[in-house]
């Protein structure tokens, strides 16, 4: 009996010990995927906008539409610094911390069209969590897209805190379900919801408001101070 009583608490002991590896193992997990990933994202954007804004500096006037990056994303009322866009929202691209223009199944228009939807994706937890506060921004908020000649000042008119993944109308040239009904010059931010899932999608929509020349200094418009 006692030989029989020390074998089953050897079991419990041992399977203690696997429940507490596991526990660890499973802790450092989630320690990477939201905070690790958002260091190296972060560090491997900012060496990315750096190259941009270098290859600026030495570069005649115009907008182009490079693989290096088109622009920075300011959004003050999401407190994510300046977001590099780039093209394509595959996993690859998006998990540099940067934000990606669609390419497909609905191609993004670009800031300088005469009109269109200047539609993008980022993600909202973990590899720099660029949108990870898209829930904040409310009608009227600013959303301002930087070139190397002009501002592009949006402003937030509508949301959509649930719709499908699968539901690519959003990113029309009219969006679908933001409200509109004729051609214009529209910014769409879309992200990942529920916070830590990829189920479904939170969408949020604005409209250009004005567009400013950057100054020698590029000195920001005044959303940004």
């Amino acid at each position: 009996m006692a030989r029989a009583r020390s074998r089953i608490a050897g079991v419990i002991s041992v399977f203690g010990e696997l429940l507490i590896t596991a526990g660890l193992v499973l802790g450092l997990f989630v320690l990477y995927s939201l905070w690790w990933t958002n260091v190296l994202a972060d560090r491997e954007a900012s060496k990315q906008g750096d190259e941009v804004r270098g290859n600026w500096a030495n570069s005649g006037p115009g907008a182009l539409d490079t693989k290096d990056g088109i622009g920075f994303l300011h959004v003050p009322a999401m407190d994510n610094g300046e977001v590099l866009v780039k093209r394509g929202t595959g996993t690859k691209a998006l998990n540099a911390g940067i934000a990606g223009y669609y390419t497909d199944p609905v191609k993004s228009a670009l800031p300088w069209d005469k009109q269109g939807n200047f539609s993008l994706a980022a993600h909202r937890d973990g590899h720099g969590a660029k949108f990870h506060n898209i829930h904040k921004l409310k009608n009227g908020d600013s959303i301002v897209f930087e070139t190397k000649d002009l501002w592009y000042v949006y402003k937030v008119y509508a949301a959509l805190p649930e719709t499908s993944k699968y539901d690519v109308g959003v990113l029309n040239p009219i969006p679908k379900g933001s409200g509109k009904t004729k051609p214009g010059r529209y910014i769409t931010l879309t992200t990942c919801t529920p916070v830590y899932t990829s189920k479904h999608r939170y969408v949020v929509w604005g409209q250009l408001e004005r567009t400013e020349k950057v100054d020698g200094r590029r000195t920001p418009p005044p959303e940004l101070l």
